[in-house]
């Protein structure tokens, strides 16, 4: 019988012991030979074999390496849970590694029983229930840790999470169990993380990494590859498709698709803070960019040293001492990581800042999508105001640089480099359509009101490797800036041509409504004139001196593009572009203001009706006028945004606006205020 029960205590029940219909092992009931006393005793052993049967079933199930899958397609497949089976992984293979070596001593103990129990015939069940009672506190957290990764379906790194608050418990056995099958799925993170950050290569063929590429083209398939042979701090197999391409001139092509790495949350486990995982998705993605430029361009010679030069070698083996230790310590971990962020970081400050000139980059960025070179938009403005006041049509983006390069030409700048990496571009809500036939029934659908002015925009060819700190999401921020700026330049120059209009007939005489109308222009241009000097001195200058004083003091380069996301983030905020009351509010001034300088461009003599119109664009601008103070005079009170109030100091310096209540201009007689 003692045989029989380390066969059933070894997950093979027989004759005795037998497993029923719920899979649990038990003493064949009202067997003469056994007493009622001895079953009990027997059943409480019977426990234990339940336990390991199904632990032992576990391993056997998923430890197994599947079958080599030939296309991609094949993998995606096996990680859908189509029949209620776990997703195959590297961490689960790992799990199962893991409780089979925690099991192993307990299978020694059963051979250890055996021995005696062929020496000594007289054993009895209590000898073998004494030997295994520390077990009996084992098995039933290890099932329960499996019923849990089973029932949450537990994938990837996910899986080091589940272990980890399992550790946290007051039972040793438990905890040093539970720790050495973490230690075995932590080797895999550790192989990971190390070819991600030594080498930039994301191994992960089944998404259970905390990191996950975004976009970016499909990879080459790697029929090579063998992910339970990762090395530290290697790679074996076929490396991925280089994902960021470049030309051979070192430009981006403009409709390239590059690869973006993100965190993929639900993976990364609750005991790693965020910053760590962001610190080794900035590293990573940094030294694939230069692997992947050492190995499609021969031309930038001085680039082809591995980012990381000669530390390689030592970061490779801080990882794999790492690796090696019990028990995983989170603030040796990010110790590590930020040695190789700080090395990574400092590398490419220097070809960022240094070798790629990045000051002289901001500064040309800010010469034309800030306006910079002011005689260019002028030359600009003066050159397309005929082509862009229409909407716009499919050869309005031809004619508008063709017009660009003419207005550089004129302000003596066409032979500027620079000026070739900026292109003009018109993006539309609606599509263009062809002149419609005579006979053909007017459209009852919707009508664009688009001029080309509102669908202008610019695009900025970035090169090599400034395309890491400047990126689509930044050039959008710049594009909204570029129009605003433009737009009120644009006005502001409108009226100053109305000016002209006036001093060419100042010496006439001027009736009450000529006064009125000139009178109304001149508070136009007072509001205009200080929203565009405050603009371009209180704003852009200031933010661009503090983000080239940050660039100069410091040889980080995560501290260079947190500067300078904080100064795009800045001029949106200061610009009002960001704040919806106040840029609903300019921008309707600034539609009056062109409303009103188009009906005295438009019109040599104005008539009744003419005067009428001007009537309520006065009205209209008052109205705005007084709501933007209204908006302004608030925020000053409860002091809540510092750059509002340098615009209210800019219009009312001298309380005029004050005392007028941001009425600016006074209605014409006979009008309704």
């Amino acid at each position: 019988m003692l045989h029989e029960l380390l066969l059933a205590l070894n997950g093979y029940p027989g004759s005795i012991f037998r497993e029923d219909a719920d899979n649990l092992i038990k003493v064949v009931p009202d067997l003469p030979f056994i007493h009622e006393s001895e079953e009990v005793q027997l059943n409480r052993l019977c426990k234990l074999a339940t336990h390991y049967k199904k632990l032992q079933d576990f391993v056997k199930r998923y430890q197994g390496s599947p079958c080599n899958f030939t296309n991609q397609q094949n993998v995606e497949q096996l990680n859908v849970d189509t029949s209620g089976n776990l997703k195959d992984g590297l961490y689960l293979r790992a799990l199962c590694a893991g409780l089979d070596e925690v099991l192993n001593p307990y299978r020694k103990t059963l051979l250890m029983l055996e021995q005696q129990i062929l020496t000594d015939p007289n054993l009895t069940v209590g000898h073998v229930q004494q030997v295994l009672e520390p077990y009996q506190l084992l098995f039933p957290e290890l099932s329960n840790v499996l019923e849990q990764i089973t029932h949450l379906k537990a994938h990837g790194c996910y899986i080091l999470e589940l272990l980890h608050q399992f550790c946290i418990c007051g039972q040793p056995i438990v905890k040093e169990a539970l720790q050495k099958i973490l230690y075995v799925c932590h080797c895999v993170m550790y192989r990971q993380v190390s070819t991600w950050l030594l080498h930039g290569i994301l191994l992960d063929r089944h998404s259970e990494f905390f990191i996950h590429q975004t976009t970016g083209p499909v990879s080459e398939e790697r029929k090579d590859d063998d992910d339970d042979d990762l090395g530290i701090g290697g790679v074996t197999g076929r490396q991925m498709k280089e994902v960021m391409q470049l030309t051979e001139d070192g430009k981006l092509p403009e409709k390239e698709h590059h690869s973006h790495y993100a965190i993929r949350t639900a993976m990364l486990p609750n005991y790693m803070p965020l910053r760590i995982a962001e610190k080794i998705v900035f590293v990573g993605e940094s030294v694939q960019m230069f692997e992947n430029k050492k190995q499609n361009t021969s031309k930038y010679i001085v680039h082809t040293d591995s980012v990381l030069g000669e530390n390689e070698a030592k970061f490779a083996s801080r990882l794999h001492q790492l690796q090696l230790e019990p028990i995983f310590s989170v603030q040796r971990f990010e110790d590590a990581v930020d040695e190789i962020r700080t090395c990574v970081s400092e590398h490419l400050w220097r070809l960022v800042v240094e070798e790629a000139d990045l000051i002289g980059q901001l500064s040309t960025l800010k010469d034309y999508f800030l306006l910079g070179r002011g005689e260019l938009f002028l030359a600009f403005i003066d050159q397309s105001q005929s082509l862009l006041n229409t909407p716009p049509m499919k050869h309005t983006e031809h004619d508008v640089n063709v017009g660009f390069q003419q207005a550089a030409h004129r302000v003596l700048i066409e032979d500027d480099a620079t000026l070739s990496q900026f292109n003009l571009i018109i993006k539309t809500k609606f599509p263009f359509k062809g002149p419609t036939k005579k006979s053909e029934p007017k459209s009852q659908g919707k009508v664009s009101s688009e001029t080309g002015w509102s669908c202008l925009g610019m695009t900025y060819n970035v090169h090599w490797p400034l395309h890491i700190l400047f990126k689509l999401s930044g050039l959008e921020k710049y594009n909204t800036l570029f129009q605003f700026l433009l737009h009120v330049k644009r006005v502001q120059l409108e009226l100053q041509q109305c000016w002209a209009m006036q001093m060419q007939c100042k010496h006439e005489e001027v009736s009450q409504s000529d006064g009125q109308k000139w009178l109304l222009r001149s508070h136009m241009a007072f509001l205009i004139d200080n929203l565009q000097y405050y603009m371009q001195v209180d704003v852009l200058e200031t933010q661009f001196s503090q983000l080239v004083d940050k660039v100069r003091s410091t040889r980080d380069f995560e501290a260079v593009r947190f500067a300078h996301d904080q100064f795009i983030t800045s001029l949106m905020a200061q610009c009002f572009l960001l704040m919806k009351p106040v840029n609903h509010c300019l921008t309707e001034i600034l539609e009056v203001c062109h409303s009103f300088c188009m009906l005295l461009t438009q019109n040599s003599k104005l008539t009744n009706r003419d005067y009428a119109h001007m009537d309520k664009l006065a009205q209209a601008f008052n109205r705005q006028s007084s709501l933007l103070f209204k908006i302004l005079s608030g925020v000053q009170s409860h002091q809540a945004s510092r750059h509002l109030t340098q615009l209210l100091l800019r219009l009312d310096y001298n309380k005029f606006y004050s005392k007028a209540q941001g009425v600016l201009a006074r209605p014409s007689p006979g009008s309704t205020p």
